[in-house]
Formats: structure tokens, C-alpha cells, sequence
């Protein structure tokens, strides 16, 4: 599969078949993916937490309320912010922004490896981002969930091109 049609089959999965599992290599390429990601500065902003306990994912299940999909997926993988990588940055930084480009690229990967996935947002929820971060026993800030499985359904696909929203300044 090309980047091209990895970015038109990837889909929202909320279903998965309990009791899979994902190869080591399969996660070290999401991981390697998502740490190609572009980043302010190349500052990399991110840690990464791998969760495949079946109790941590269920707990989280209670922290999270639209990720109740996850005790029946293979894994979660936490993209955690690190606002201190770029102390020089203009505001609050761009942690968000390279942290969401970094979780693409692990959808995209997963998408191109034959897994689901589901993007559940943690940040800017501070509550619930500190509740997850306790949980999970980390310092930075956990800012997005990727739910990773092998998919038990066939989503229909929701994206696609709309001129109307587009400007051309030629």
C-alpha cells in the first residue's frame, strides 16, 4: 500500500477481534513512523507509552469516555507532549501540532501494516490529561490515545475533497 492510498483507506475503527495481538516489529515501525514526524525546530516534542496490559487498558476506559473500544483492541499507543523539548518557542509552542503529526504518521503506518485504529483526544483536557498521565505514571502530558487493533468492522469512509473549502491566491 502507497502513502496515497494509505491516506484514503485509514478509518475511525471502534470494533476490533478481542484477543490478538501486534508483532514487536509491526509497533517498533508505528513508532518509528511516528518519530519521523516533523516537529518544530526538530525539537521532538514526544514520548511514547505503549499500553498492551488488559487491566491498564480497561482503567483507562474509565478515564476516557469515547474510547470504550479499547479492552477489546490489541494496544493503545499514548503520544505524549514534552512542552520543555523547545523553551524558545513564541506562546505555549507547537508540542500540540508536532504531537498530532506524529500520530498520523503512526495511523498512516497502521493503516499500510492492516490494523484499525482510533484517535481518542486527551489534551487540552487538562483533567483528563493528568488523570491519564497519573495512570500511566508520566511526567509529560499524555495529548492523544491511538487505539491500535485488528479491525471487526468496515467503516465507511467520511473524508473526502470539497473544493468549497478551498482559496486559490495565484
Amino acid at each position: 500500500m502507497n502513502v496515497s492510498e494509505a491516506i484514503r483507506a485509514r478509518r475511525s475503527v471502534r470494533k476490533y477481534k478481542p484477543g490478538m495481538t501486534i508483532p514487536q516489529e509491526h509497533i517498533d515501525q508505528m513508532l518509528e513512523a511516528a518519530m519521523c514526524a516533523p516537529s518544530a525546530h526538530n525539537s521532538r516534542p514526544w514520548e511514547f507509552v505503549v499500553v498492551e496490559s488488559a487491566e491498564i487498558r480497561r482503567r483507562i476506559t474509565h478515564l476516557h469516555p469515547y474510547c470504550k473500544s479499547l479492552p477489546d483492541a490489541c494496544l493503545a499507543i499514548v503520544v505524549c507532549g514534552v512542552p520543555e523539548a523547545a523553551p524558545n518557542m513564541p506562546g505555549e509552542g507547537f508540542w500540540p501540532q508536532d504531537c498530532a503529526a506524529a500520530t498520523e504518521n503512526i495511523l498512516l503506518e497502521a493503516t499500510g501494516l492492516g490494523y484499525g485504529t482510533c484517535w481518542c483526544g486527551v489534551y487540552p483536557d487538562r483533567e483528563r490529561a493528568t488523570a491519564i498521565a497519573h495512570l500511566l505514571g508520566v511526567q509529560t502530558i499524555p495529548v492523544q490515545m491511538i487505539i491500535v487493533g485488528v479491525a471487526d468492522e468496515t467503516p465507511r469512509q467520511r473524508g473526502f475533497y470539497d473544493r468549497d473549502r478551498v482559496t486559490y491566491l495565484r
